[in-house]
């Protein structure tokens, strides 16, 4: 295939660009991601950038244009703009950060990020709160300390997810290697970035300026991440394209592929749903990179361009047939996938406190809630980043490892971790498997609180646990201020997703591991409602359970709710 077909084939070609969607038409016509954003962030009549094109153009360069949505009311009585400000979300394959790293994001968080940072579920960090004089600082910062933003959102291949579990170490160092290294060949390959952000001069451009995503780049965001049986942390079978390591004797053989996973739906919209990732094959270690090109190019050149509704990879595979696509992936990769490989998950929780790993090191896994680091958490770990030797990993599940730990240094650690915050392990389990989006105040799409409110619904949750003598059963709850599915609540045992201020679709079900989806209970329900329902299930579990029988697995079988076998069977 020339370099040149690629180019065209990036967009649908059998309809005309003016049939296409809105923001297709947009994506043609932004000169490859430059809009007139640099123009706009001149403007210092507004704090946001005025044009609604490059707002959507900005989210390519890891940036989103939010307001605080608790002023948003007061500010339009008095007829002011919205109180805008910016999200900005770092690019962090396989959740690695050096302490170099993690003391810049530290210093730019506290001078430009309203003293605080998130650890996202995709492992990753963003800055809320963030000024447009500050949009560049922040940028130029990171890329002090060879970070950036690049396709960390958009209509690209956003960051690439790694499984971090200390207890799935052996093979790490390769995969999360080979995290990195489909990160940095996936990304967007236009200068926009560099001139918008570093200052850089254009060079003199062509129609190659992108050789595989051309002038529209994918029909939706595309998401990838590497999973090490037996922790399915990084829930694998939510991605687009999904690699489980599979080792033998000799070290790291190759992978097996999941493909077409995703959580987003729509509540109005029933042809939405989430889908998990469906298996087709196994690929070797040198064929990795040919295999992800391969996957994002059927994607690419068969995703819905027409209607954004429908333009995720799981909605392809649906229409297409699980078969014909994976035949256009072999026809690209010039090879079959050889046949899966045996493995199986355990668990896609996190490994808390210390453990150590063949090579002898390390490894402190903290429980920060909803991955919000706040000032007094950012103290703690400028200390440990002062001292420590290792690295920094961020969890799926929005947690932090103090990565790499030598012997000698582990008292040090130690005691920094008591200095600051004495009860720095006192998480109930239930918390300790409990993720939720930020949703209010600055995500605007949220319908309903996520992050502010989970603790205190935890708080009640807790209650019943220990009413029923559950307090040390771990159960997975996902909670998300609306129905897009950023936490992944989809898969948890128990899932909450945002309808309306203090509603709430609440599901049970979900695979443990991470390996099936949950199916709605209740509709629209505020807080006594879930409470209720819980209170009951929570206590049939306790008195009906068999022997290892996770509260998941129990909700089928004990016809609490359906089973559900496809994504597309979801709704129904």
């Amino acid at each position: 295939m020339t370099e040149q077909t690629i180019i065209d084939r990036s967009r649908d070609l059998s309809q005309p660009l003016e049939r296409l969607s809105a923001d297709e038409r947009m994506k043609d016509a932004s000169d490859y991601l430059r809009g007139t954003i640099a123009e706009g962030l001149l403007d210092q009549i507004t704090g946001s950038v005025p044009s609604a094109d490059d707002v959507k153009l900005m989210k390519f360069h890891g940036i989103y244009q939010q307001d605080d949505r608790d002023l948003r009311d007061e500010r339009r009585r008095q007829k002011l703009e919205p109180a805008y400000q910016f999200m900005i979300r770092v690019r962090l394959p396989g959740g690695v950060c050096s302490p170099a790293q993690w003391l810049k994001l530290d210093e730019l968080a506290r001078a430009h990020g309203g003293d605080t940072l998130r650890i996202t579920t995709r492992q990753t960090f963003q800055f809320h709160w963030v000024l447009k004089n500050s949009l560049r600082p922040i940028i130029q910062g990171l890329h002090d300390t060879l970070l950036d933003t690049v396709a960390a959102c958009g209509d690209d291949s956003r960051g690439v997810m790694c499984t971090v579990d200390p207890q799935s170490s052996q093979f790490h160092a390769q995969v999360a290697a080979m995290a990195k290294r489909v990160s940095d060949h996936v990304i967007p390959k236009t200068r926009a970035y560099h001139e918008i952000w570093y200052g850089n001069e254009r060079v003199a451009g062509s129609d190659s300026e992108e050789p595989f995503y051309g002038r529209t780049y994918m029909p939706r965001k595309f998401k990838i991440g590497f999973a090490l049986p037996p922790s399915n942390d990084i829930d694998v079978y939510a991605q687009d394209l999904g690699f489980i390591a599979i080792g033998g004797a000799d070290g790291l053989e190759g992978f097996n592929v999941v493909i077409g996973g995703g959580m987003g739906r729509t509540d109005q919209a029933p042809e939405t749903y989430p889908r998990l990732a469906s298996l087709v094959g196994f690929v070797p270690i040198d064929r990795v990179i040919v295999c992800a090109d391969a996957v994002m190019a059927v994607q690419r050149d068969y995703g819905d361009r027409k209607e954004r509704l429908h333009a995720r990879f799981k909605y392809t595979i649906d229409d297409k047939g699980l078969d014909w696509i994976k035949a256009q992936i072999e026809d690209r990769m010039r090879a079959p996938f050889e046949d899966a490989k045996p493995f199986s998950f355990t668990s896609n929780g996190d490994s808390f406190g210390w453990n150590m790993t063949p090579d002898g090191r390390h490894h402190r896994t903290l429980v920060i809630e909803n991955g919000r680091l706040d000032l007094k958490l950012l103290d703690m770990l400028r200390d440990v980043a002062r001292t420590h030797r290792g690295t920094f990993r961020l969890t799926a599940n929005q947690n932090v490892i103090i990565a790499g730990v030598r012997s000698e240094d582990r008292p040090a650690i130690d005691a920094i971790l008591v200095e600051h915050m004495p009860d720095v392990d006192d998480f109930s389990v239930i918390r300790r498997n409990a993720i939720a989006c930020v949703a209010l105040p600055t995500c605007g799409l949220a319908m309903a609180e996520s992050e502010r409110y989970l603790p205190t619904l935890l708080d009640r949750i807790e209650e019943i646990l220990k009413r029923h003598g559950l307090d040390d059963e771990p159960i997975t709850i996902r909670m998300s201020g609306c129905p897009n599915g950023c936490s992944r609540p989809y898969i948890a045992e128990i899932g909450l997703t945002g309808r309306a201020p203090g509603k709430y679709n609440l599901y049970l079900g979900g695979g443990f591991h991470g390996e099936r989806l949950n199916s709605m209970v209740r509709e629209n329900v505020g807080e006594a409602v879930i409470l209720e329902v819980l209170d009951d299930t929570l206590g049939r579990y306790a008195r009906e359970r068999e022997p290892g029988e996770h509260f998941g697995d129990f909700a089928i079988r004990a016809g609490i709710v359906r089973a559900v076998t496809e994504g597309r069977f979801f709704n129904d």
